[in-house]
């Protein structure tokens, strides 16, 4: 198992990180998601191949990487990056969305595995590159799908639809406060075609001390929208006790509270509403039992290097036999 930075490099995530995107707490997700060295885990959101490549360092050579990415571009990013893994059999790549992974494992012949990564973060390349859609801070077409073959964009969430369904995807999705206000304006402003002219209708409504923030929120709300992140988040979230036995672990990084509350609840309670459910003794009954009270978060040194590193929670569970009962509720 991973346990020093490769290279030299001044952390670990960084010993992984390429031009395409730095993954966040490599090294704590290999040592706290690996339980077998020889085992097979799935890499769900393979992005550019950062905690790929770290799971492959920290596992036995018998052990294998099965990475999923709905983004081909992510996919060619680590097809190259890690061919010679590839052509060893040591990693397979599965194009897809992660909530259909049990579908798409059982297509590749896989029923169970012996870890499962979820990193929830967009991957610095979709935020860099203009024509993906993705940042207000360059100039491209309202897109932000991450599978280029998905229909809904966020060209046609802006201007198409109604003020209060606009609205609602912005203060649901992006929790902000001037969701209406800004719906209006933007409804006022049609037709937008890039990124730039949203964002300055954005700029123009709201009071200038929060225009970063605001901005940011907003792109995260239609982001969520186009992508379906929080349904596909909990479907994948509720199929993985299905491919993980008992005394595996799932690892999750999520990276705004919208998902680290689903993430949260259900590997805490074994549902989204924070519901606890007891047997006949009192105890609390859910697939999975978290293995930290709290949170990992980025070392200090790993935010410097990678300051989007700073928002990102990691949280760790682990599979708990079909009978067993979980530990009592305070």
């Amino acid at each position: 198992m991973a346990n020093a930075s490769p290279n030299g490099s001044d952390t670990p995530s960084s010993a992984y990180a390429t031009a395409y995107h730095a993954p966040v707490m490599a090294l704590e997700v290999c040592n706290s998601l690996i339980t077998d060295a020889s085992g097979t885990y799935v890499d769900a959101t393979a992005g550019g191949g950062g905690h790929t490549e770290a799971l492959l360092d920290a596992l036995a050579p018998d052990g294998q990487v099965i990475a999923v990415d709905q983004d081909p571009e992510a996919l060619g990013a680590v097809q190259s990056r890690l061919a010679g893994d590839v052509e060893a059999g040591r990693l397979h790549l599965i194009r897809g969305n992660f909530r259909d992974l049990p579908t798409l494992l059982r297509e590749a012949g896989i029923d169970t595995v012996s870890g499962l990564l979820l990193d929830l973060g967009v991957s610095s390349h979709q935020i860099d590159e203009p024509e993906r859609g993705f940042s207000f801070q360059a100039d491209g077409p309202l897109d932000m799908r991450m599978d280029p073959e998905r229909r809904l964009t966020a060209y046609a969430i802006v201007n198409e639809w109604p003020h209060g369904d606009l609205a609602r995807v912005l203060g649901r999705y992006g929790e902000e406060r001037y969701a209406g206000p800004i719906a209006r304006a933007i409804v006022e402003a049609r037709p937008l075609n890039t990124t730039g002219e949203l964002a300055e209708v954005i700029r123009n409504e709201v009071p200038g001390h929060v225009v970063t923030k605001t901005l940011a929120r907003v792109f995260q709300g239609l982001r969520i929208a186009v992508n379906g992140e929080l349904e596909a988040l909990e479907a994948v979230l509720e199929t993985s006790p299905d491919i993980l036995p008992a005394g595996r672990r799932i690892a999750v990084l999520s990276y705004h509270s919208l998902e680290d509350r689903r993430v949260k609840r259900f590997l805490r309670d074994g549902n989204f509403e924070g519901t606890v459910q007891r047997d006949i003794y009192g105890t609390r009954i859910a697939p999975f039992a978290p293995v930290d009270a709290s949170p990992q978060t980025a070392s200090a040194a790993e935010v410097e290097k990678n300051p989007r590193a700073r928002s990102a929670r990691l949280r760790i569970a682990e599979r708990r036999a079909e009978d067993a009962a979980g530990p009592p509720v305070p």
